[in-house]
Parts: C-alpha cells; structure tokens; sequence
C-alpha cells in the first residue's frame, strides 16, 4: 500500500450578524465567518490536508475564490468533490483529524453531528474523522474572537 499524509490550515475572520458553519453543520451564534463560500473553516482546512496527501495543489487552486461559481457555496460540495478526485486517482480517504480554535461558541455539543456530516460527505466510517476544538486561553485573533483557526491531517492511501 501507498500511504500519504497531508496537513491543511485555514483561517477566517469573524463578523456579527453572519451565520455560523463549522463542519457542514450550522451552529448558533452571534458571529460567523467572513468568506466568498458560506466560510466553513473546518472543511476548507480539511480539502487542503487531503489535496495536499495527493500532492494536487489546495483548495484556492480548485475552487478559488475569485470565481462566483462558488459565491456563496455549501462547502460540503467542496469537500465532496475533493473526495471524488482523489477517488478518481486511485486514493481512499484513510483518516482524518482536524482542530478547531475558537474561543466562543462552545463546540463540545456539535462535535458529533460534525464527525457524522464529514463522514458522510467523504464516504468514509465516523471512526475515521476526528473533531477536536478548543479555545485559545483569550490569547490571539481566536482569542479576542476576532477570528476562527482550524488544523487538519489527513492519511490517503492507494492498494
């Protein structure tokens, strides 16, 4: 087997009165994130980890932002698409891990649901997809809840 590992890293900024996504699922707050798609930070880190295993550029090179064919796009369909490809190329989605700064809201009660939805959107078992957040002690942009920052790792593997 060929194994590949990829990490990917996003960030986003946060503004009052927009909505919330994290992990294709939507979550109540008084801040979401300032983005071209509906600015989901998690899937957005989590294409580019596992491009990035594929050595197939990131996701700016995919989806860019500079394009209205994803103004305002549902970024499971990224996330999907990114699963498609690598399919196509003769990858499976091993596992995947991804970390969540922010500082508010607390994200304990939706990690679950967004372990499920990522699982389904990459066709792979919830055993496989990791989801873990925490805040930044106050410290930094996710600190001062100016922003929102997520890490992600993902192993790809072809037989």
């Amino acid at each position: 087997m060929l194994f590949r590992i990829g990490h990917g890293y996003d960030v986003h900024a946060l503004a009052e009165g927009l909505p919330l996504v994290l992990g294709g699922v939507g979550i109540e707050h008084d801040k979401g994130c300032v983005a071209h798609s509906d600015g989901d930070v998690v899937i957005h880190a989590l294409c580019d980890a596992l491009l990035g295993a594929a050595a197939l550029g990131d996701i700016g090179l995919h989806f860019p932002d500079t394009s209205d064919d994803y103004k305002g796009i549902d970024s499971k369909l990224l996330l999907h698409r990114v699963a498609e490809l690598l399919a196509q190329k003769g990858y499976r989605i091993g596992n995947v891990d991804c970390t969540i700064r922010m500082q508010r809201p607390k994200l304990r009660p939706h990690i679950d649901r967004m372990r499920r939805t990522l699982a389904d959107v990459m066709g792979i078992g919830v055993d496989c997809v990791s989801v873990k957040a925490t805040t930044t002690e106050r410290l930094g942009f996710e600190g001062r809840e100016e922003g929102v920052s997520v890490s992600a790792v993902a192993l790809i593997y072809r037989e």
